[in-house]
């Protein structure tokens, strides 16, 4: 079999040091601050030139820790609870013959520094803390935007949010710039769709804080925030 050997350029700084919790999908949660810092190979200035004008990017990278010997044609997509079987094209799962991800994440800034040279900060990134990036493409509204596409079974993504009751005292753990993306990613519900027990106490780590949370007639109750 032909193969090609690609290497990362970059990696991603996020608030997930773990993939449980993530956005299923980048923009859902449109408050996520992440930065992409690139290898030494690769921290070139020159190859950002020109792109301060876009306002969105393209990343093409890896689910690192979903990487397989072997696949499957089938996989059950969340978003279908978990139940139902879809052909591994026909989704974005992350378990795929070659464990490639596709995400569009807005372009906050470009900013050189001291220690890792020039880094781009983006926001609404489904990536965990670091992912490997293999690519980074401006996002072209007059041939990348189609409106009227058909979105098959994810049309119904909007049905699947939950009511979030944060209260107050304890997200006033969290810092302030933190908060609303916090929420945004617990409103995606970031259970399994296989373990959905409205007894259970989940915990999802974000920014540096284990979220403790329960849900019950889709009102996500967070029940602790312990620093980590």
């Amino acid at each position: 079999m032909e193969q090609a050997v690609i290497r990362p350029i970059a990696h991603m700084r996020s608030d997930f040091p773990t993939k449980f919790g993530i956005p299923r999908q980048s923009g859902l949660a449109s408050h996520l601050r992440s930065t992409i810092v690139f290898t030494p190979e690769f921290r070139n200035v020159d190859a950002l030139r020109g792109l301060e004008g876009f306002s969105r990017l393209w990343l093409i990278w890896q689910f690192s820790e979903s990487v397989r010997q072997d696949w499957s044609p089938t996989v059950r997509p969340p978003r279908l609870g978990g139940n139902a079987r879809m052909g591994v094209f026909a989704t974005r799962s992350p378990f795929r013959p070659n464990s490639l991800g596709l995400s569009c994440v807005v372009l906050l800034g470009i900013e050189e520094t001291a220690n890792c040279g020039t880094v781009i900060h983006v926001g609404g990134a489904d990536l965990m803390d670091g992912t490997p990036i293999f690519d980074i493409k401006p996002y072209i509204p007059y041939s990348d935007a189609f409106p009227e596409a058909a979105g098959g079974f994810t049309d119904t993504a909007d049905d699947f949010l939950l009511t979030v009751h944060f209260p107050e005292p304890l997200l006033a753990h969290l810092p302030v710039a933190k908060q609303e993306a916090a929420i945004e990613v617990l409103s995606h519900d970031p259970r399994p769709p296989y373990q959905r027990s409205a007894d259970r106490l989940y915990g999802l780590s974000f920014a540096g804080f284990d979220i403790r949370f329960k849900v019950a007639d889709n009102i996500l109750t967070v029940e602790e925030v312990i620093p980590l």
